[in-house]
């Protein structure tokens, strides 16, 4: 084992992915615009109107910043901004075609990647992984209620 505790092993983790490129893509534009199509993919799931707001606080960074993932996604063809139904002051976000395509292509890609991590694992041991996985990501949304 180690002398980390599993908070630390958990970030490390994260930081160690976070960091990663994706492949073929040097610069990272590829990995902001996953990122901003998971945000925005991850807020339609709760009910919540994918607003610049609301995407800055799905990925912890500022509205400016925000903005500016919104306008490369949007240039890309991944996204689409338009008037709220229910204010149509309010400007929201939504996957084009391309950017469910696109989504579902990092998507595959990710579970590539976790299966080549557990080769060896046992299908029990990968769905409790998955299960304690899912019991963090839900009490982190708790936690940011």
């Amino acid at each position: 084992m180690t002398d980390r505790g599993p908070g630390q092993v958990l970030f490390h983790f994260v930081r160690h992915w976070s960091r990663r490129p994706v492949v073929a893509d040097t610069g990272g534009e590829q990995g902001r615009l996953v990122l901003t199509c998971e945000a925005v993919h991850a807020l339609s799931l709760h009910g919540t109107p994918a607003t610049v707001n609301a995407i800055a606080h799905e990925i912890g960074i500022d509205q400016s910043g925000a903005s500016r993932l919104i306008k490369s996604a949007a240039a890309a063809g991944y996204l689409v901004m338009a008037a709220s139904a229910a204010d149509g002051r309010r400007r929201e976000a939504s996957l084009t075609s391309a950017g469910r395509s696109m989504l579902d292509q990092a998507h595959r890609w990710q579970e590539d990647i976790f299966a080549q991590l557990t080769t060896g694992w046992s299908d029990k041991k990968c769905r409790d992984f998955q299960q304690a996985m899912t019991d963090l990501m839900e009490r982190s949304y708790a936690m940011d209620a």
